[in-house]
């Protein structure tokens, strides 16, 4: 009787708890050759997800041999979400993290995969993470980039570095499913609302004149950093509702006060 009920009571949380695995998803961007996206599609099954997203694929990525390769995979492939912008597709993920051997001053905290799959999958338990691959041809670029919280490289040899699209797709898939959860991270404020709060940011820093007026380049540094740090392990609600409460503070107490020293030397503010 003991077995039977410890049996019913795994079999509730499982159905209560959702994988997750399922709050992984694989997007590649501007991916240029269909054979790609089906063996990509094929990777992603083999190890237990099912998530794939597309971000501008070519017109006929579902037909003929291309789509053959994605084997036992084709439903996965036939059902991936296809989007025309990258905000798009991100707007509902917490995490986002992007896939590139080139580090550089402008491209953020750069993991090895195993050390970036642990973050990922401590994520994944209560939150969407979009992992973000680039076209053949070049990758993500550093605008792409910008939209990651870090990085992840998968180590190749020096004098062949260049990983086959489908080929990097399996390495970071099979990675994962190797993993068991350890800890979760809390539930965390999608993309779309973060970028509603880098704006808030932007917007106390110029009032501060912490980012100095009219340095265009200084500016962008400035928010690319920002949102570098604060991607990397995302914000609770709780702690987006702090920072927003802190730049409204800011903002009123900045506004008052300039209100006061005109009104001392007798402007009219309205």
């Amino acid at each position: 009787m003991l077995k039977y009920l410890h049996r019913v009571q795994n079999a509730y949380f499982s159905l209560k708890m959702p994988n997750w695995k399922d709050n992984i998803y694989f997007t590649l961007v501007n991916p240029r050759e269909p054979g790609n996206i089906g063996a990509a599609a094929r990777a992603i099954r083999n190890t237990g997800f099912s998530n794939l997203e597309l971000i501008n694929p070519p017109e006929n990525h579902t037909e003929g041999h291309d789509f053959w390769l994605a084997c036992h995979a084709t439903d996965t492939l036939r059902d991936a979400a296809v989007y025309d912008s990258m905000d798009k597709a991100l707007e509902d993920k917490a995490m986002i993290v992007g896939t590139s051997r080139r580090a550089g001053k402008k491209r953020g905290l750069l993991f090895t995969l195993k050390e970036g799959v642990k973050e990922v999958v401590k994520a994944a338990g209560k939150n969407r993470v979009a992992i973000l691959f680039g076209a053949e041809d070049r990758g993500l670029t550093n605008e792409e980039v910008d939209k990651c919280g870090f990085l992840m490289y998968i180590p190749t040899a020096a004098e062949a570095p260049s990983l086959n699209l489908a080929q990097a797709v399996l390495l970071v898939a099979y990675e994962l499913a190797s993993r068991t959860p350890e800890a979760e991270s809390p539930a965390l404020i999608p993309y779309e609302e973060m970028q509603q709060l880098f704006e808030q940011i932007r917007k106390t820093l110029k009032l501060l004149e912490y980012i100095p007026r009219g340095d265009r380049d200084m500016e962008e540094r400035i928010m690319r950093n920002l949102r570098h740090v604060l991607g990397r392990s995302g914000l609770t609600p709780w702690e987006g509702g702090m920072v927003r409460g802190i730049c409204n503070r800011i903002e009123q107490v900045v506004n008052e006060d300039g209100a006061f020293r005109a009104k001392s030397k007798g402007i009219n503010v309205k």
